[in-house]
């Protein structure tokens, strides 16, 4: 059995990353599995990346190119876009790699349009990563329900036509899609409701699997040692913050972790307590958090990550919408207890008081809550940190995950 797993990319983003672990489980349980992505960040010979100058260069510019019909509405939100038109000939791809099944990933900024998938003649497995596979082109739809029928009007492209790029997109999907020999796997029990909740996904097979995780790589390190390497205070308490444009994306809700800090300030921590923050490169003016605030820039390495979150007493994560945020499973691998809203798939990473702390949705309040009481009990901290790693342990351990990805892979191909 050879599966050709398809990404955008290998290591750039946490669904990136998550594909790519699962390929690489995959080998270590003996599965032939090759990756096939737009841009190849790695060195690994089985993953399949763009050869030659002008292809290089054209994998580069195709999410600009991509996005050219979303910019045209002067009233878009500040949101990315899967319009998913930009030819690419997948199929001779796949058969040139022989493969038995593909398991796509997250495939959207440029790579795989549309029209792609109703050409291939092998069974698909989708691991859906974000909403942008049944929507009309929003990756998270926040209170919008226009997936479950056929999107158009749409809030994020400030539209008041039932005929927009959104409707399109959604007709484009349903017209290819609707003979197609597709498998739908969700990391989240929330994901997997939304995908059957979806007009386009609403009639097919939906599992729920996680991601896996190298647990080698993300483990506990004493906290004192971790704070030397990284040359942090070690007397105070250290609240870590991290993602893609970590600050910039609202979608993070740092302007709610904001709130919380500047209560925990008014509590009496501003001296006793420091925010750290990765995914954002470094800034001139560092946000009014009432808290001294220090800016880790970008961290691509599993070492300078791991480290981070071991430095760290609490991880906080207050995504306003999200699936399973990889940086939650790689702090509770690493020990370090995590906050969050109770949204989305964060209840199936955190254990309310057991492994981290959920907060009622968007109260700065509870997040702040959360912050004084994970923060003041120190054996408490240690406890729920030890449960994290656990769980982590249980749950997402890469041949567990690759485990059940290869008996659907077979149940697949033999129900073909």
């Amino acid at each position: 059995m050879r599966i050709v797993m398809v990404s955008t990319f290998d290591l750039a983003g946490g669904a990136s990353r998550s594909a790519y672990r699962l390929h690489q489980g995959l080998q270590h349980i003996g599965i032939d599995s090759r990756m096939l992505v737009q841009r190849k960040d790695s060195q690994d010979p089985t993953v399949m990346g763009p050869n030659g100058k002008m292809n290089k260069w054209l994998s580069l510019v195709r999410p600009d190119l991509d996005a050219v019909p979303f910019k045209f509405y002067r009233h878009r939100e500040a949101s990315t876009w899967g319009c998913a038109w930009l030819p690419y000939n997948l199929a001779s791809h796949v058969n040139r790699l022989k493969a038995d099944l593909v398991n796509l990933h997250w495939i959207f900024q440029g790579f795989i349009p549309v029209s792609a998938l109703s050409r291939l003649k092998q069974p698909v497995v989708w691991t859906i990563h974000d909403c942008c596979a049944f929507t009309g082109g929003c990756h998270y739809p926040f209170d919008c329900e226009g997936y479950k029928k056929a999107c158009g009007h749409c809030p994020q492209l400030g539209s008041d036509s039932d005929h927009d790029l959104s409707r399109r997109i959604w007709l484009r999907k349903f017209r290819r899609w609707k003979d197609l020999d597709l498998v739908v796997v969700s990391p989240s029990r929330w994901l997997a409701q939304c995908a059957r909740n979806s007009s386009l996904f609403k009639d097919r097979h939906i599992e729920v699997i996680p991601y896996c995780l190298d647990l080698t790589r993300y483990k506990p390190v004493k906290q004192e040692i971790a704070r030397e390497l990284l040359g942090l205070p070690h007397d105070k308490k250290l609240i870590l913050f991290g993602a893609n444009q970590a600050m910039q994306d609202p979608r993070k809700g740092f302007h709610y972790l904001q709130s919380a800090l500047q209560n925990l300030s008014r509590e009496g921590w501003q001296e006793k307590a420091e925010l750290l923050v990765f995914g954002e490169a470094q800034i001139s003016k560092p946000p009014e958090t009432g808290l001294k605030t220090r800016v880790l820039g970008w961290l691509h390495d599993d070492v300078s990550l791991s480290l981070a979150y071991a430095a760290a007493d609490v991880y906080v994560c207050p995504s306003l919408q999200d699936n399973l945020p990889n940086a939650v499973i790689e702090a509770s691998a690493c020990g370090t207890p995590t906050l969050a809203f109770q949204i989305g798939g964060l209840p199936d990473l955190i254990e309310h008081l057991q492994t981290g702390f959920l907060a009622r949705p968007f109260e700065s309040d509870d997040l702040a809550r959360g912050l004084h009481y994970l923060l003041s009990d120190e054996q408490t901290r240690k406890a729920m940190g030890l449960a994290a790693r656990a769980k982590t342990e249980r749950e997402f351990e890469p041949f567990r995950v690759a485990g059940q990805y290869a008996k659907l892979f077979e149940d697949t191909l033999r129900a073909v």
